[in-house]
């Protein structure tokens, strides 16, 4: 998954989470998610935006965003930042997770938390495993020098598809306005069209 690191440090500034969730009208499988997080490169930023930084895709020569990303195991989007494309992957594990909503489903309370997190090598770090325990979640994130990352390969391919369908929107392949708030509320509405995409399949 995109991970979130407890403890942000104070002087690193981080963008208000936006996340956008889909009821599940029909279940297939038991009531679990397993959200996988992943992150992506926006170059293209005008210099001086907020939450922009030397984009590490191009040497560091342009200003570029970071998205990270949460979805559950059918690629919809469950939460969403925004960093500086310069920052670490982990640097908003535990703020991301702790943004996934609530989600209803048939009967009985809505799911607060998934059964277990997938992520890459980005997250292997204890504070991210323990952040998950805490919350009741399984990690499930390949270690260093251990794993390979290829193992990852059948739930990666989920959110890199959702990054693919988030990049559709031509206003997003390439971020350009200087406002964070703009930035975020565009990758709000596409994830809320992408929510209702899902929606709409079950209708």
């Amino acid at each position: 998954m995109l991970a979130s690191p407890a403890g942000v440090a104070g002087q690193r500034r981080l963008g208000a989470a936006a996340f956008g969730s889909a009821q599940a009208p029909t279940r297939t499988r038991p009531d679990r998610l397993e959200p996988s997080q992943r992150r992506r490169c926006n170059g293209g930023q005008p210099p001086g935006g907020e939450q922009t930084g030397p984009n590490p895709t191009d040497r560091g020569n342009k200003l570029g965003s970071k998205r990270h990303l949460v979805v559950d195991r059918r690629g919809v989007p469950l939460a969403l930042m925004v960093t500086g494309a310069n920052r670490h992957d982990s640097v908003v594990f535990e703020v991301l997770v702790d943004a996934i909503p609530s989600v209803p489903g048939l009967d009985g309370r809505p799911r607060c938390r998934p059964d277990k997190l997938h992520a890459d090598k980005g997250y292997d770090f204890a504070r991210c495993r323990r952040h998950l325990r805490k919350r009741g979640m399984t990690p499930r994130i390949a270690r260093r020098g251990i794993e390979k990352n290829d193992r990852l390969g059948k739930h990666r391919w989920v959110v890199e598809r959702t990054h693919a369908w988030l990049a559709g929107f031509g206003k997003l392949r390439i971020r350009f306005e200087r406002s964070l708030q703009t930035h975020l509320a565009l990758l709000t509405l596409a994830c809320a069209v992408i929510c209702g995409r899902f929606v709409d399949r079950f209708c």
